[in-house]
């Protein structure tokens, strides 16, 4: 496992789930299906990988392709570093 996908799975555990615990679902699993974000958090998620890459998120990127699992968000993240 990568520093990434630790990165954005502890965050997403601690600030969007609130949970202490470990990320709950697979890294594979749909954000959307498994009701793990809103359009808020999709937001909040931005402004994160962001902040804590020092990438910028183009508004045409903001797709289920690139922001429906870790590991899609991960890819994501790795292709703009």
């Amino acid at each position: 496992m990568n520093d990434v996908t630790t990165t954005i799975r502890n965050y997403i555990s601690k600030n969007i789930l609130f949970s202490e615990n470990d990320y709950p679902y697979s890294d594979e699993d749909s954000f959307i299906e498994k009701g793990v974000i809103d359009s808020m958090n999709v937001l909040e998620l931005i402004n994160f990988i962001e902040e804590r890459f020092g990438i910028k998120v183009v508004d045409y990127e903001i797709i289920p392709e690139n922001f429906d699992s870790i590991d899609k968000l991960t890819a994501y993240v790795g292709s703009k570093l």
